[in-house]
């Protein structure tokens, strides 16, 4: 009996040792995991701060990248392609400005003539036919030109021949004026870049794709007609004197 009970003591002494060593096991298995995870965490916080911190300063590099290209494009602007793109848009807005001269040809000697349809650079000094109304159309001096005496316009067409017509809203009676170093006038064809008005000798005119801007065929100078007189109003100014002492009138005693 008594041999019996002891076992059984025993037996349950070393059952609650076994629950114990593998309660035990299972605490430490489970700090080892939180452990590990732990550890993972921080490695893999580490890991993407890393690569946020590359893309950041990738993405900062680009930027700066992009500034720098966008300061030296504006350092590279080319202010004369703005003008002349300006020149070439059409202003409706601003006032026209209609002014009455004679074109001189450098070349003929003679001034131009608006002939109805017919172009030609044999008018004299005065001729009611070389007597020109231009009409500035923007401020970047483009100008339509228009004999006074017969209203036909000065135009060129797509061959590049001087044409007079009665209207002239088509762009190929729009002309660039452009003052030559050797302070001569050159008319460029608005529609047709690089086609000047020029003449011949005889005064006949010449085809746009046959003229440059340093040929004598396409110089003019400005004239106004025989006996009128440019208009200019004197500038007036006053001049400022140091103000004086006012003197009071004195009281008779």
């Amino acid at each position: 009996m008594y041999s019996l009970l002891s076992a059984c003591t025993c037996l349950c002494l070393h059952f609650l040792l076994l629950c114990f060593q593998v309660q035990h096991g299972e605490m430490k298995a489970g700090r080892r995991a939180e452990r590990g995870s732990s550890l993972n965490a921080s490695q893999g916080e580490a890991r993407g701060g890393k690569v946020l911190l590359k893309l950041k300063d990738a993405v900062g590099t680009r930027i700066n990248r992009r500034k720098l290209d966008m300061f030296v494009a504006e350092e590279n602007v080319d202010f004369r392609i703005h003008v002349e793109n300006q020149t070439r848009a059409r202003d409706d807005v601003s006032r026209k400005q209609l002014r009455l001269y004679q074109l001189y040809s450098r070349t003929s000697g003679k001034h131009i003539q608006v002939l109805g349809r017919r172009i030609s650079a044999k008018g004299e000094d005065g001729d009611k036919y070389a007597q020109l109304l231009v009409e500035t159309d923007t401020f970047g001096s483009q100008v339509r030109i228009k004999g006074k005496e017969t209203d036909f316009y000065l135009c060129m067409n797509r061959k590049g021949k001087l044409v007079g017509k009665p209207d002239g809203t088509s762009k190929e009676c729009v002309f660039i004026e452009k003052v030559l170093e050797n302070n001569y006038t050159a008319l460029m064809s608005a529609k047709y870049s690089g086609w000047y008005v020029g003449f011949t000798k005889k005064g006949r005119p010449r085809k746009g794709p046959k003229t440059r801007e340093n040929q004598q065929d396409v110089h003019f100078m400005k004239r106004y007609p025989k006996g009128q007189v440019e208009i200019q109003k004197p500038f007036k100014y006053t001049t400022v004197t140091k103000r004086t002492k006012r003197i009071r009138p004195t009281n008779p005693s």
